[in-house]
């Protein structure tokens, strides 16, 4: 058996959006097992902690796969991505490997899918507006993933730097066709915004409850360590759903959720459903047009499994240059 070497520019090309969120919905729909994550902390001189990620995962019946990642945070001082790693496909006849993809962008790729998933249940169909909170790889994704489940006409972005902030406009205004804009903080950008998205490392929250509003629909993604945090206990407590991708890795690393039952605002018992209940059916999820929804996303190694089964079963009709 060949084994296939798979870069980010051809894992990009292989996992275009339509059919990565499809992929994900269905892995979930369909079962699998996902075992928390490995999770450790490498110290190192004159640098903070690298963390290391063993993220296994398999089904029943198809292939099985680990993804092995670092997250090096003070990578975004020297200009160069803060996550990279490798994730190795076996068959699961065999055992034998079938593939090496770049994790990197497998992870912004299916991470950015999941939250698209959830959007598709829990925000309004006509939303336009879409906040994006980070300007990193994974936030960037964001934007063009949540652009193909709804008919998005504006996208304001914000970032700690304003010139990574501004590059991101430019970027992404080319590549979706969609109108961005900067904003000048976040309590500019959340009032009427229909979708916020935030994907970054906070360790104190950026994103306010009193600055979202009725019939908003929150993404949390950034925040993978229970001591990191991107929206306050009010925001969680205000909610009238919140849903998670999975209830083991929320317990144990949601650290938004994590602060809000601390705050004694919040209990685990009120989320209202995980990625297997979401992808259960094909219909909305919400209740009421004005109520508030969230999703927070640790990440689920089920989803990088899907994602890399996408990229092997595209991998003889799909182009491995460019964006899809």
């Amino acid at each position: 058996m060949d084994l296939s070497f798979l870069d980010d520019e051809q894992v990009t090309a292989l996992t275009p959006w339509p059919s990565l969120v499809d992929a994900i919905r269905d892995a979930f729909r369909d079962g699998g097992a996902s075992p928390v994550r490995h999770h450790h902390s490498v110290p190192g001189k004159d640098r903070e902690d690298v963390t290391l990620l063993l993220m296994p995962a398999w089904d029943e019946e198809g292939d099985f796969g680990i993804k092995l990642a670092t997250i090096a945070r003070s990578n975004a001082a020297l200009g160069i991505p803060t996550l990279h790693g490798l994730y190795v496909l076996f068959s699961g006849a065999t055992g034998v490997p079938r593939a090496i993809l770049d994790a990197g962008a497998l992870t912004a790729r299916r991470t950015a899918a999941a939250s698209a998933l959830a959007s598709r249940y829990l925000s309004r169909p006509e939303s336009k507006t879409l906040f994006v909170i980070g300007t990193g790889r994974v936030a960037r994704q964001l934007v063009a993933a949540h652009c193909s489940v709804r008919p998005i006409e504006q996208v304001r972005i914000w970032g700690r730097n304003a010139a990574s902030a501004r590059d991101a406009v430019e970027q992404l205004e080319q590549e979706t066709g969609v109108h961005c804009v900067c904003v000048p903080d976040v309590e500019t950008g959340a009032p009427d915004a229909d979708i916020i998205s935030s994907a970054t490392p906070a360790e104190e929250p950026l994103l306010q409850g009193a600055w979202v509003g009725p019939g908003t629909h929150v993404d949390l993604v950034g925040a993978y360590k229970p001591t990191m945090c991107e929206a306050d206990p009010e925001l969680i407590a205000k909610a009238d759903q919140v849903f998670v991708d999975t209830m083991e890795g929320a317990r144990d690393e949601a650290g938004d959720l994590i602060r809000a039952v601390e705050a004694g605002v919040f209990s685990f018992d009120d989320v209202a459903g995980d990625m297997f209940r979401m992808s259960s059916r094909d219909t909305s999820l919400r209740n009421e047009s004005d109520e508030i929804t969230l999703f927070k996303s640790v990440g689920s190694a089920l989803q990088d499994l899907a994602a890399a089964q996408l990229c092997l079963r595209n991998i003889d009709s799909a182009p491995v240059t460019g964006e899809p």
